[in-house]
Order: structure tokens, then C-alpha cells, then sequence
């Protein structure tokens, strides 16, 4: 996996989370770089621990599926893009209070990361470079996730839906992808 890919996968995980942190941006009277930073470390630690813990899960498996790797990668890519393309025509917002404490973030990082479990199952199955590419997702979700907290206060909810409908069409594509190279149709 190349660095650009890396990249449109990281901004496709971090989707739902930018989105949560719309949502959170909105709720806050004002915002602060320390709550802003708070959200951030909570959504990008857990996208980085979830891709990793799913590699781990994924290499037990690896030798036994091997010839179908590139299926599963192909289903759960399109599974995790089609559910985040659902929520953003669904328009509703996830979170919509200020609250920072650990209960909250720690249900929120969870909720936002459970496709990032499933993307470290894949990766298992790819020549990534793990720690590399857990370091970047999170560094990636960490930023758009402050950001977010950001614009939400500022513009409200009008960017939250078409990042979700962007990060969903991104992983479809991204999954569709690896099968077509896998299967010879795709240089």
C-alpha cells in the first residue's frame, strides 16, 4: 500500500470521527485548543489502536485465506463505505453535547473506530508496514478531529454530511481497488 492510499484510507476512517467532532464543535459555547486537543487524542489514539488490534486478529488468520483475501478486503472496505454513506444521507448528528469527560469520549472513540477494526483485519492480508500505517491514521484523524471541533462551532453541521458521504465513497473506491489489482484487471 502506497502512501496516497494510506492517506485516502486515513481521511476515509477518520470521516466518522471528523463528523462526531462536528457534532461536538456545535455543542461547545466555546471552544479552546485543550478541547479541541482532548477530542482529537481521544479519536486518533483509538484510530490508531483499532487498525493495529485488527492486524493482530487478521494474522492469526492470513495463511488460512490467503486466496480470498482480497474478497474480504473488497466487503468490509464496501460494508464499513456504504454504512458512513447511509449516516451521512441520514443527517443526523451523533453527538450533540459539550461533554469531554472520559464515559463520553471514551463511548465516542469506540463507536468511530469500529471500521478501523475491521481495516487492521485487511491490513493483515496487505504488505503494509503496521506501525507506520497506525501512526499515520491516528496523526490523521487527530487533526481532523480538532478540526472539526472547529468548524462545527463555527459553520454548524454544514460540512458533517458530505465528509461522511466522502469518506464512505472513498473506502468503496479504495476496496474496489485492491480487488481489480488482485484480480489482473487493474495495474
Amino acid at each position: 500500500m502506497g502512501i496516497m492510499e494510506l492517506f485516502l484510507l486515513a481521511s476515509g476512517l477518520s470521516m466518522d470521527a471528523f463528523a462526531v467532532s462536528v457534532c461536538k464543535g456545535l455543542a461547545m459555547p466555546g471552544i479552546t485548543v485543550k478541547k479541541a486537543s482532548v477530542v482529537g487524542v481521544w479519536f486518533g489514539g483509538f484510530q490508531a489502536l483499532m487498525p493495529l488490534l485488527g492486524y493482530f486478529l487478521g494474522t492469526q488468520f492470513k495463511d488460512k485465506i490467503t486466496a480470498i483475501d482480497h474478497w474480504i478486503i473488497f466487503i468490509l472496505l464496501g460494508i464499513i463505505g456504504f454504512n458512513m454513506i447511509r449516516e451521512a444521507l441520514s443527517g443526523e448528528c451523533e453527538a450533540t453535547n459539550d461533554a469531554l469527560d472520559i464515559k463520553t469520549m471514551f463511548v465516542l472513540a469506540v463507536a468511530t473506530s469500529i471500521d478501523a477494526l475491521a481495516v487492521g483485519i485487511t491490513f493483515a492480508f496487505l504488505n503494509v508496514k503496521i506501525f507506520s500505517a497506525v501512526s499515520f491514521i491516528g496523526v490523521t484523524t487527530f487533526i481532523l478531529s480538532a478540526a472539526g471541533v472547529k468548524i462545527g462551532n463555527v459553520f454548524g453541521t454544514k460540512y458533517k454530511a458530505k465528509a461522511e458521504l466522502a469518506g464512505g465513497v472513498i473506502l468503496i473506491l479504495l476496496g474496489t481497488k485492491i480487488l481489480l489489482e488482485h484480480l489482473g484487471l487493474l495495474l
